[in-house]
């Protein structure tokens, strides 16, 4: 069996490969690089009733990955680039062989897969870390299912500044409920709750607006979405209603929130690593 770690800047997740299937994906919290990702094999491997020496190799990546020595109790460890993990893993989960493949999780990553292979575009701040650190600063939350629990009763009609807002009607193809301006239109009797979605509405609308930018810029059609925030209703809800905007479509696949762990292990599996 193959394992799969990927040590992120707020979480280690990991998972088992064997024969192509992947077992048991789970998340362990991240602090100290080593310690998280022995902590999560352990886990690991009691969940599943295995034992160390059922283990071949691990497959690192992530931020953390480089603090991990070449043996974790005795296994060798082999780092994987986390770029080429989350392209390997869009591509896996979703049976596509050419698209934009998007890693959703404390920032937001963007890599390309076609005929060349798997390249790093771009990315943005913007992901899971700025919904946790705006719902801190402004509303005194740290969990991120108390927010996303006040952001389903909230109105973005007295935060959000819209077309309609601003033209009283639709203009050429955006409708008048389109943004013009996230935040831009805070009014005093705004709630907490409606705050909430705000938010939520501004870090979605901002990974899918640059997920088809990066489509359009390299020519591709299928945008994969992977990463945390997948698993996230109202934010699919909203990246959706972006997709619909722009005439185009999303795919999350199954295990979507652990690609890039998932991505690791089959890349070492097939022997890609550089």
């Amino acid at each position: 069996m193959i394992i799969g770690i990927d040590i992120g800047g707020t979480t280690t997740d990991i998972v088992g490969l064997k024969e192509s299937k992947i077992i048991n994906p789970l998340t362990v919290k991240a602090d100290d690089p080593v310690t998280s990702a022995a902590g999560a094999l352990g886990k690991f491997l009691e969940a599943i009733g295995a034992s160390l020496n059922e283990v071949a190799t691990i497959a690192a990546t992530g931020v953390g990955s480089n603090e991990v020595k070449p043996k974790l109790f005795g296994i060798p460890v082999v780092k994987v680039d986390e770029f080429t993990a989350i392209g390997t893993a869009g591509s896996f989960l979703s049976g596509v062989d050419k698209g934009v493949v998007v890693s959703m999780g404390t920032g937001t990553a963007i890599v390309t897969v076609n005929e060349k292979g798997i390249k790093h575009w771009g990315g943005s701040g913007v992901g899971g870390g700025t919904l946790l650190g705006l719902a801190r600063k402004m509303l005194n939350i740290t969990n991120l299912k108390t927010l996303v629990d006040m952001a389903s009763r909230g109105n973005l009609n007295r935060v959000d500044l819209t077309v309609g807002d601003i033209a009283g009607r639709p203009i050429n193809n955006l409708p008048a409920s389109t943004t013009a301006s996230n935040f831009g239109k805070l009014a005093d009797e705004a709630t907490d709750k409606d705050v909430a979605l705000a938010i939520l509405n501004l870090v979605g609308q901002t990974i899918g607006v640059l997920s088809i930018a990066a489509a359009h810029a390299n020519n591709l059609e299928t945008i994969i979405l992977t990463g945390k925030l997948t698993s996230i209703k109202p934010l699919k809800g909203i990246l959706n209603r972006v997709a619909d905007l722009h005439k185009t479509k999303f795919i999350i696949p199954e295990n979507a929130d652990f690609a890039t762990v998932i991505g690791a292990a089959i890349t070492l599996a097939n022997g890609n690593v550089k």
